[in-house]
């Protein structure tokens, strides 16, 4: 009789940094502004830069470009009025709280998918397929999940950045634009969330070529989540025996209920 692994216990990992994430949220608004402005406004902020520089420089003996450019980023927090790490911490806390709760995303709280991210193992990255995952993606990333986006149009990858820019989980997402079942990134997902209704565009090949890339890459022990394309959509438009015909040999779990449905796999 064969035998499935269930789903491994998460391990603890060291809480990331809070004065690192502020870190990262200066120097996230900070390149935003950069980009906003025109060429000729941030050569008159490094002007203004150098200009204070030589007025309190009376023991430095050389004006370094390094000096010059952390000044520019310190004038630009000034002009952007950045909080300080203390006002920063306080707002930042409530609203991770916020996003930790599977509501903030539109996701049903009785959902498997909020057990699931509390009990996994994390030794890869979270690979979220799809308009339909874009919700689990910024769930899973404000849990510390370090998340893969991959979806076919332009649009979706936008307003996917674009969400998690506003909710300050830029940094945890990597979203990409693919063509499904001829390019795939590198990445060992120990967590799969998968919207079907994006693969019913795909000719058979270009859909198997992307089941065997996705198996083949997931370690022993991962788990895919895949909802059904009324979940994602309204509208039902991929068979999920078509997706379950992918999984032989896998773990299987049908999910039939009031939170939601789909099917869990788990790779033995």
């Amino acid at each position: 009789m064969l035998t499935f692994p269930q789903p491994r216990p998460r391990r603890s990992r060291p809480p990331r940094s809070l004065r690192q994430e502020y870190g990262e949220f200066i120097l996230e608004r900070i390149e935003e502004f950069k980009q906003q402005i025109s060429r000729p406004e941030l050569m008159r902020i490094a002007d203004d830069a150098v200009r204070e520089l030589d007025a309190g420089a009376e023991e430095q003996l050389v004006l370094t470009e390094v000096l010059v450019l952390e000044h520019v980023d310190r004038l630009i927090i000034r002009r952007l009025n950045l909080p300080t790490y203390r006002r920063w911490r306080t707002r930042h806390l409530r609203l991770r709280r916020a996003q930790q709760e599977p509501t903030h995303w539109g996701i049903d709280p009785r959902s498997p998918l909020v057990s699931l991210v509390s009990r996994l193992e994390l030794d890869g990255d979270a690979l979220a397929v799809g308009t339909g995952a874009q919700g689990v993606c910024l769930y899973l990333a404000a849990h510390d999940w370090p998340v893969v986006f991959i979806g076919p149009q332009v649009t979706q990858v936008e307003a996917l950045e674009t969400r998690a820019a506003a909710e300050a989980l830029g940094t945890r997402i990597q979203a990409y634009v693919v063509s499904l079942g001829t390019w795939f990134p590198e990445v060992a997902p120990a967590l799969v969330v998968l919207d079907p209704g994006t693969l019913a565009g795909l000719d058979a090949p270009d859909r198997e070529q992307f089941f065997r890339e996705l198996m083949e890459r997931t370690p022993s022990g991962g788990v895919h989540h895949l909802l059904t394309s009324d979940t994602a959509h309204g509208v039902i438009t991929f068979a999920p025996e078509i997706v379950k015909s992918h999984y032989a040999g896998w773990r299987f779990e049908r999910i039939h209920d009031h939170a939601s449905r789909g099917f869990i796999a788990t790779k033995p």
